[in-house]
């Protein structure tokens, strides 16, 4: 016999009858159906604002406010400096996404970089890179080395913050 969705049912159990408050004391919800004696909450139409401490001044009055802004759109690069590519790469070598991964400069070949000119280079680079500065650039290009910069578009960059 095929299943069909008009032979399911819950499991027992699953399904409680509602609980009917303010039917007598056999209900066991009756009297005060279930919001004790007197105070604010007892009342109908309560409704209290998040954070309402009974008038008292509310801790979030308290907190001093919170200064600047903060753009949660910013792209995070972690820097790679030329005298680390120097240090890391044997003249003529490709520099990539991938083999600064393989390198351990990176995490993941994803990640946002840019080379920065801190230090110095003394042999040639093939670098095919998204960001680098133009002092890194000058320097590389002053070694014999070549500088090919790949488009970075916003959905290939994550936020790494």
């Amino acid at each position: 016999m095929p299943l069909r969705q008009n032979d399911l049912r819950p499991p027992q159990g699953a399904k409680r009858p509602r609980k009917r408050i303010g039917r007598g004391n056999a209900s066991g919800t009756g009297t005060y159906s279930g919001r004790g004696l007197k105070g604010q909450k007892s009342r109908s139409g309560n409704r209290r604002k998040a954070g309402f401490e009974g008038g008292q001044v509310p801790l979030i009055r308290k907190m001093p406010h919170k200064r600047g802004f903060k753009n949660h759109a910013r792209i995070e690069y972690t820097p790679i400096n030329l005298f680390t590519l120097s240090r890391r790469f044997a003249p003529h070598d490709e520099v990539t996404a991938d083999t600064l991964t393989a390198a351990g400069l990176l995490r993941n070949p994803t990640e946002a970089f840019k080379i920065l000119a801190t230090g110095d280079i003394d042999h040639p680079l093939t670098l095919r890179v998204a960001r680098i500065s133009p002092a890194a650039k000058t320097k590389i290009e002053a070694t014999g080395g070549t500088v090919e910069e790949l488009h970075a578009t916003r959905a290939t960059i994550p936020n790494t913050h």
